[in-house]
């Protein structure tokens, strides 16, 4: 780019996209254990009960804590 050359402005928006996490995982494997516990065993549904109640809790969190981060002006 050659200093005779206009400022391009930007083509678009920033997207932002949330960082990896395993909650969702979690989360999925908390309910799968919670209905086997129905049928089964009723600790691993309270197992199943409480993995999912926490992941919930932190993915609540996390993406509470996340969207802060984002400026307040989208220009």
């Amino acid at each position: 780019m050659s200093p005779l050359d206009p400022e391009i402005p930007p083509t678009g928006e920033e997207i932002h996209l949330p960082g990896p996490s395993i909650l969702p995982l979690l989360t999925a494997a908390g309910i799968t254990l919670a209905l086997v516990g129905i049928t089964t065993i009723i600790w691993v549904s309270i197992a199943g009960a409480i993995l999912t109640i926490v992941c919930i809790v932190r993915w609540i969190g996390d993406t509470r804590r996340d969207i802060d981060e984002l400026p307040l002006d989208p220009h």
